[in-house]
């Protein structure tokens, strides 16, 4: 299932350490539904055409000398009037400035929340808070599979239940890999490049096996060997062995799984006895980590092999 996620003013407040100079706005109630933010700077001098009224405002140095030099009372009165009556989210003061005890004022009647920062530099603050609503506001889905940091790769494994992706995780995790997720994977995609998987809360640091139970995998073997969050760049298809199949004999050509509209590199690893996971599944995470490098064996040994006929065709020739 896939949802567009929002997070409320509360949640801003309580990860940004805010002040809350409207204690008496109900801010669980209040939905952020864009992750941009916006200085707004026109908007202070009274011009609201195309004003990005569902993000976030942010006012700085800046915009706080603007509003102490350049109107009367009335007038401030007045412009932050017609900006709250478009119900922003919420107006936030960076570099700790206090706010006018009108616009607190006006914010108490549209109940609209007046914050403060703590800040040092407003660009700092507003990087922070950006990068925050983009990973919290995501596209999300969830998929039945295992997470696993293997090298610095994320590595999702697939395959229908049974096949044996929770114990190809174990035994990476004893080969000095890390966990992220058993059975459930939560994705995010936080750019149109990057998925991030994690664990839902309820089975954090679990992993389920057949004939023995669950086993908790921080208190087995350590926190080194589990993480809460990791970037997916790999995705192994585990599936039941068929004789009759054309499994990929050179890797050539890059096949990809497609999650929340991004392209995952992606393999089919056939199942049957006395291959081993875990070490298969290492491999083609060095291998993915090689080709972003510009490596790439399977191109290496291709252009080897065409090569080698050329000098024969041209022996025979001669």
């Amino acid at each position: 299932m896939e949802d567009q996620y929002s997070v409320t003013v509360t949640d801003l407040i309580n990860k940004m350490n805010l002040v809350n100079h409207t204690p008496e706005i109900d801010t669980d109630s209040i939905l952020i539904k864009d992750p941009n933010m916006n200085r707004p700077a026109v908007q202070l001098a009274g011009f609201f055409e195309h004003f990005d009224a569902a993000r976030i405002q942010i006012c700085g140095n800046v915009e706080y000398a603007y509003i102490a030099n350049m109107h009367t009372r009335e007038e401030n009165i007045e412009i932050f009037d017609k900006m709250f009556a478009y119900k922003i989210p919420c107006l936030i003061f960076c570099r700790n400035l206090q706010p006018y005890d009108f616009i607190i004022e006006e914010g108490k009647k549209y109940g609209v929340p007046i914050l403060t920062d703590r800040s040092e530099t407003t660009s700092d603050f507003v990087h922070e808070v950006v990068k925050w609503l983009h990973v919290e506001m995501a596209p999300t889905t969830t998929v039945h599979a295992v997470l696993v940091d293997v090298y610095g790769e994320g590595v999702l494994i697939m395959g229908d239940s049974g096949i044996g992706k929770s114990e190809a995780a174990l035994e990476l995790i004893r080969r000095g890999h890390r966990l992220v997720s058993d059975d459930v994977v939560e994705i995010r995609k936080v750019s149109s490049e990057t998925l991030v998987g994690t664990s839902p809360d309820i089975t954090r640091y679990f992993i389920e096996l057949r004939g023995i139970g669950i086993i908790n995998v921080k208190q087995m073997f350590g926190v080194e060997c589990v993480k809460q969050t990791q970037s997916i760049d790999l995705v192994i298809k585990l599936e039941e062995w068929d004789r009759d199949a054309n499994y990929d004999r050179l890797g050539l050509e890059e096949q990809y799984t497609e999650i929340l509209g991004n392209k995952v590199v992606s393999h089919s690893i056939p199942i049957r006895p006395g291959r081993n996971i875990a070490i298969i599944v290492e491999s083609a995470a060095v291998n993915n980590r090689q080709k972003k490098m510009g490596e790439n064996a399977a191109q290496q040994f291709y252009d080897r092999i065409t090569e080698n006929m050329a000098k024969n065709m041209k022996h025979q020739e001669e």
